[in-house]
C-alpha cells in the first residue's frame, strides 16, 4: 500500500490500542498503555539500528559481543501528546538524546503553529525519531521534520500510535525519505480533521484536558 508505512500487527499491540480506543477508559489508565505500547513500537522502529562489536568479559570468557555503534540516538518529541510515546522509549534506551518541537494545530485551518523547538546537538550524526501519538492531516507532522532537517538531521524515522491515509499521504509528499511506523492505519479523517475510529484527542485523554 504505501513502501514507506510499517504497520505493527503484534497481538500485544492491537489489544493495549483497542484499549486505548475505548471511550471509558481513564487518563492515567490510557497514560500506561500508551507507555506499554511505545515500547513495543520502539522493537520495530530501532530495529535496524547499526551494530558493532566490543571485547567483554563473561564469566567464562572473553568475547566479542555485540553492542550498538555511532553517536546516541535522539528521540524528539512533537509536543505535547508526543511526551506519551517518549517516556516510555525513553525507559528502553534511557541513553537517547531527547528533542522537543512545539506545534499546535490551528483549528481553522488545520495549519501547524510553532511555539517551541530545542534538539540535541549533532543531528546530522544521529538517527532522529520524531514521535507524535497521532498522525491525521500530516501538517502538524511535515512542519517537525522540515525543522528537524533544517537542524541537520538526515536519518529520520517517524512514530506514531494511529495514522489516518491523508496523514501518511502527505507525509509521503513531504518526506519520502522517512519511514513511518505505526499501530494502524485507520480509515479516513472527519470533517475536523480527526482520525476515525481514532481514539478522540490524544493529549486530552492523556492529561485530563478538554
Amino acid at each position: 500500500m504505501y513502501d514507506h508505512l510499517t504497520i505493527v500487527d503484534h497481538p500485544l499491540v492491537q489489544h493495549k490500542l483497542s484499549l486505548m480506543r475505548e471511550k471509558e477508559t481513564q487518563s492515567a489508565v490510557f497514560r500506561q498503555l500508551l507507555r506499554e505500547i511505545s515500547q513495543l513500537l520502539a522493537y520495530e522502529v530501532t530495529r535496524e539500528l547499526p551494530m558493532t562489536t566490543q571485547e567483554i568479559d563473561t564469566p567464562l570468557q572473553k568475547m566479542d559481543a555485540p553492542v550498538l555503534a555511532g553517536k546516541k540516538l535522539a528521540l524528539v518529541s512533537i509536543l505535547r501528546a508526543g511526551n506519551g510515546l517518549l517516556d516510555g522509549i525513553l525507559e528502553l534506551i534511557p541513553l537517547a538524546r531527547v528533542g522537543f518541537v512545539g506545534l499546535y494545530r490551528d483549528e481553522e485551518t488545520l495549519e501547524p503553529v510553532q511555539y517551541y523547538f530545542k534538539v540535541p546537538e549533532a543531528l546530522e550524526d544521529r538517527l532522529v525519531i520524531a514521535v507524535d501519538p497521532m498522525l491525521a492531516t500530516g501538517n502538524s507532522s511535515v512542519a517537525a521534520i522540515d525543522l528537524l532537517k533544517k537542524a541537520g538531521a538526515r536519518n529520520i524515522r517517524f512514530l506514531c500510535l494511529l495514522a489516518a491515509p491523508e496523514g501518511v499521504a502527505r507525509m509521503k509528499e513531504a518526506h519520502p525519505d522517512v519511514p513511518i511506523i505505526t499501530a494502524s492505519l485507520d480509515e479516513r479523517l472527519n470533517e475536523n480533521g480527526y482520525i476515525v475510529p481514532g481514539l478522540g484527542d490524544a493529549g486530552d485523554r492523556m492529561f485530563g484536558t478538554k
